[in-house]
């Protein structure tokens, strides 16, 4: 009989994995709160769609190479391509450490994309933890992309004053090669994996699984939101009277609370074996906060509550929908159907960018929001009719009570 809790082995794959998420989110969330800011330092950085696709070129490069990196650590191993994808990574963060125009800031973020390596880290996750205890280790990698969050955001206006855009670049291109340590070191050697007589299949049931579309789709508006509402967010609040080095001081606060509120719904989506509720609750917490960013002014104390709701939806839907894609995937094609769902997810951060920049150059603001809650409300309708997944341990036991029944008759 397996043991309720996590084992030693879990645990430090769970905390070490979410160390390289960490990493690596920081070094993507230190540029959001002040690229748009320092874009027009650039030459040709006065143009908001440029900014905006400056902003989501990473999205469309990982967009094209997880499901390729998915697939090769099926079939070469996890390690080795989560090395290959973080010099790639350090790379283009060098190479816009040297921008001077927003075409090379632009080059160098497509190359730090083409280090697409989360469907792999998730993959590599799933197999080191067991079902039951795999909503709790997504959990410590979404918290730990939630607060890599929080503290770019309180840091990146402080560095940024320090060193400059040039400075945050090559400090994240030395933050993905100390991620190259810790995976060396720390995290625990992938088991063996299923024969894969049946590749194929697995591959095409792992693309085209109704359920694993509704996540996809998900996940893709997730981070659309995200991208496009920090095209105009970080301008908004110097608008609202918050100067960008004290950006952190409307940051912090709403971040940091919001990881306490989304314990409780996590906690319950584990225990009680119904993540569909907790799902459905934050996504529409996101609606109301885009159809309310879209509706209010600017001011500091509506800012703060919007974003109170919105890191708490976000939080939440950062931890619950991997696991539930690394419960549906087939077993034997898991890197391949992580990296279909980090395809559109990195498809959303490029659209984000790009449709976010687009709008607030032709409309402003508020309609950027507007089209935001729409896409929201439509994932809203998609994820009413999911059906979430049966956890093993509970197939087993009925199959035990059933088979004790038959022997007792």
């Amino acid at each position: 009989m397996q043991s309720e809790g996590m084992t030693r082995t879990e645990t430090r794959a769970g905390a070490s994995l979410a160390a390289i998420f960490g990493l690596r989110m920081l070094g993507l969330f230190l540029i959001l709160p002040v690229f748009a800011v320092h874009a027009p330092h650039y030459a040709g950085g006065d143009n908001l769609t440029l900014v905006g696709i400056a902003l989501g070129a990473y999205g469309l490069t990982q967009a094209i190479l997880q499901i390729p990196f998915g697939m090769a650590s099926d079939r070469w191993g996890r390690k080795p391509v989560i090395y290959a994808g973080l010099v790639i990574f350090a790379a283009g963060s060098f190479l816009a450490a040297g921008a001077q125009d927003i075409w090379t800031a632009i080059a160098g973020r497509a190359l730090q994309g083409a280090g697409a390596i989360s469907s792999v880290v998730v993959a590599l996750a799933a197999d080191l933890t067991r079902e039951q205890h795999r909503t709790k280790t997504m959990a410590m990698i979404g918290s730990m992309i939630g607060f890599t969050f929080a503290l770019s955001l309180v840091a990146a206006p402080v560095l940024y004053r320090l060193i400059g855009m040039p400075g945050l670049f090559a400090l994240i291109g030395s933050l993905s090669l100390a991620a190259i340590w810790v995976v060396r070191v720390l995290v625990p050697d992938s088991p063996a994996r299923a024969q894969a007589g049946a590749e194929v299949t697995a591959t095409w049931d792992a693309i085209l699984h109704p359920e694993l579309l509704r996540l996809n789709l998900g996940i893709f508006v997730l981070h659309l939101v995200l991208y496009a509402m920090f095209v105009v967010l970080p301008p908004m609040v110097v608008q609202a009277g918050l100067a960008l080095s004290s950006h952190w001081q409307l940051y912090l606060p709403v971040v940091l609370a919001s990881f306490v509120f989304m314990v409780p719904p996590i906690l319950y989506a584990d225990r009680r074996n119904r993540p569909k509720p907790v799902l459905l609750g934050a996504v529409a917490l996101l609606l109301v906060v885009e159809a309310g960013a879209a509706m209010t002014g600017v001011t500091m104390t509506g800012l703060a509550v919007l974003l109170f709701a919105f890191f708490v939806a976000f939080n939440v839907l950062e931890a619950l929908l991997p696991a539930l894609i690394s419960r549906l995937a087939p077993a034997n094609a898991r890197g391949t159907a992580i990296g279909v769902y980090n395809t559109t997810q990195t498809l959303g951060l490029f659209f984000g960018g790009l449709l976010g920049g687009w709008i607030a150059e032709n409309y402003g603001p508020s309609p950027v929001f507007a089209v935001c809650a729409a896409l929201v409300a439509l994932w809203l309708a998609a994820a009413i009719g999911m059906r979430p997944p049966v956890r093993v341990g509970a197939v087993n036991a009925a199959a035990r009570f059933a088979l004790d029944g038959k022997q007792q008759s």
